[in-house]
């Protein structure tokens, strides 16, 4: 797939062809706190495929300048994500492999009379900042402190002579500027945690503005591609970058978000699903993690696929999962190996057939692909069907399943009819008692009759056990503070039912398809004694 034209690669042509860049450089600088959701696979395939579009390369950067919320875990698992999308960094960078250089910038700045220390609360910062209406005031350290004083107060703040929050250092920029992000900013406060990366080397931490230009001009990005939110932010990532006399200057250009309509895309909301337990891990199949959808059989084809097809934008959008299913299905259906599973059994005995008789089938795991190989069926007198392919009373006449006196084919196999119902003393059906006509195997070129349409089926004798996960969406409603208010507890329904044997030398991540019912994948706990699969997407559009 090549990478579709947009706005962004519109510009980066133009810079080419005014030889302002000669190697485009691009990166992907997620913070580790978190795992990656379908948001973070839209940034990855943007920057990798605008780089290489041009024959440059992307660059993986950890901003990992918030030690009280990052861990190793998260740095592992982006790393896996990144690769399993297909793609290699050209080399892998953290923030805090940068932090003696930010401290001497911050120097920089104070020496230039461009950044103060200041030790109003929090509270007192924030409200001197003003909003759209008032502009900010001035606190009361900023001209009453010398440069001399800023700095000795800077380095006590890095010697840890100062508690968390007493004081920070400010930018000395524009309290009136229309922008509020330019009034002052904060450019430094202190952590007292210990960091992934530098452990206990640093106590004082720089604000990601302030560190995210210097990270991009140090490692000569040439094109920083960021989300609709930071567009505010740039007059600010310039003023960094030029105050603090980088040689590169790195050209930050937003595009919007994407988001995917009845999904979870806040990585604090979905650390609250993971740490309240109302999901197994980051890797949930119900979760919109790439580990999640890894799991749940997303392939990084399909996931591609999605992304290209929705373009890149200017403005924020709101995408249907059905874009995204639709994705999947259409990658699935060339891929996907056909099997029998029965989600929902009910027995069907075919009375007239010897009971100590088996049959073998040699059947083809895709109908158009017979690279993907065969597999033996067996046909037997005792059989599971799907129960909805079954009713007592046809509930209209476009009904193609076997009823009372009707006739279907069993796939692959043999014609049965419908003669008799077992019920237990509630009335619901147990068991249905069926005659096959042997002059009807599949293959033989029977032609007599018609049958009311086509059912899978198993042999009970050969069917193995089977778990099924069958998933809907996380959340009901609107998320407004808490996301567990709007948790769906029914985002899960586990289904036990049979699946053939051939299951059994499918391994972890197989994917395939449950004949006339979806798409599944083998999950990571399924075992010899119980296939567990995990349902991808039915095989027709369907909202739950």
């Amino acid at each position: 797939m090549d990478y579709p034209s947009n706005f962004i690669k519109t510009i980066i042509e133009e810079d080419i062809k005014n030889k302002k860049y000669e190697t485009i450089v691009t990166r992907f600088p997620p913070e580790p706190n978190g795992f990656l959701h379908i948001g973070h696979a839209r940034a990855i395939i943007t920057n990798f495929e605008l780089a290489k579009s041009f024959g440059g390369y992307t660059y993986l950067r950890y901003d990992d300048t918030n030690p009280s919320k990052e861990d190793e875990i998260y740095v592992k698992a982006i790393e896996q994500d990144i690769r399993w999308l297909g793609y290699e960094p050209k080399s892998i960078f953290y923030a805090s492999n940068y932090f003696q250089i930010m401290f001497e910038k911050a120097i920089l700045l104070i020496e230039k009379g461009l950044a103060y220390a200041d030790f109003s609360t929090q509270e007192e910062i924030s409200r001197s900042r003003g909003d759209l209406h008032l502009k900010g005031i001035a606190s009361k350290y900023r001209s009453s402190l010398s440069i001399k004083e800023n700095l000795e107060i800077f380095n006590k703040m890095k010697d840890g002579l100062y508690n968390e929050g007493e004081v920070v250092l400010r930018a000395k920029i524009d309290l009136e500027s229309n922008n509020i992000n330019m009034r002052d900013p904060v450019i430094y406060r202190i952590v007292k945690a210990i960091h992934h990366n530098t452990k206990d080397k640093w106590i004082i931490y720089p604000m990601y503005d302030f560190a995210h230009p210097l990270e991009d001009a140090i490692e000569g990005i040439t094109h920083s591609l960021c989300s609709l939110e930071f567009e505010d932010h740039r007059p600010l990532y310039d003023w960094v970058v030029q105050n603090c006399e980088m040689k590169n200057e790195p050209r930050q250009i937003e595009f919007g978000r994407l988001t995917l309509e009845n999904t979870v895309m806040s990585k604090r909301h979905l650390r609250t699903l993971v740490e309240s337990k109302k999901v197994s891990g980051w890797d949930d199949p119900r979760m919109p993690t790439i580990a999640g959808l890894r799991r749940r059989g997303y392939t990084k084809e399909a996931i591609k696929e999605f992304v290209f097809s929705c373009g890149l934008s200017k403005v924020n959008g709101t995408i249907s999962v059905e874009m995204l299913e639709s994705a999947i299905r259409n990658d699935l259906s060339i891929k996907a190996r056909r099997v029998n599973g029965i989600i929902n059994p009910l027995k069907i005995t075919i009375t007239n057939y010897p009971d100590d008789q088996k049959e073998e089938f040699l059947v083809p795991y895709h109908p158009d692909d017979e690279a993907l190989g065969s597999r033996i069926i067996t046909f037997s007198k005792n059989l599971f069907i799907e129960r909805n392919d079954f009713s007592e009373v046809i509930p209209d006449p476009k009904f193609k399943r076997l009823s009372l006196g009707l006739e279907v084919r069993l796939m692959h196999a043999y014609f049965i009819k419908a003669e008799k119902i077992i019920k237990d003393i509630k009335g619901n059906i147990l068991e249905v008692l069926c005659t096959y006509d042997v002059e009807t195997k599949s293959g033989s070129g029977f032609s007599k009759r018609k049958p009311n349409g086509t059912i899978n089926f198993l042999s009970i004798d050969d069917a193995i056990n089977l778990r099924t996960n069958i998933y809907s969406k996380l959340v009901t409603g609107e998320i407004k503070e808490n996301v567990l208010d709007a948790f769906n507890e029914n985002s899960l329904q586990i289904k036990y039912g049979y699946c053939e044997k051939s299951l059994l030398n499918f391994k972890s991540e197989d994917k395939f398809q449950f004949i006339r019912n979806g798409y599944y994948v083998i999950d990571s706990t399924s075992t010899k004694d119980l296939v567990t699969v995990n349902e991808i997407v039915q095989l027709k559009s369907s909202i739950k």
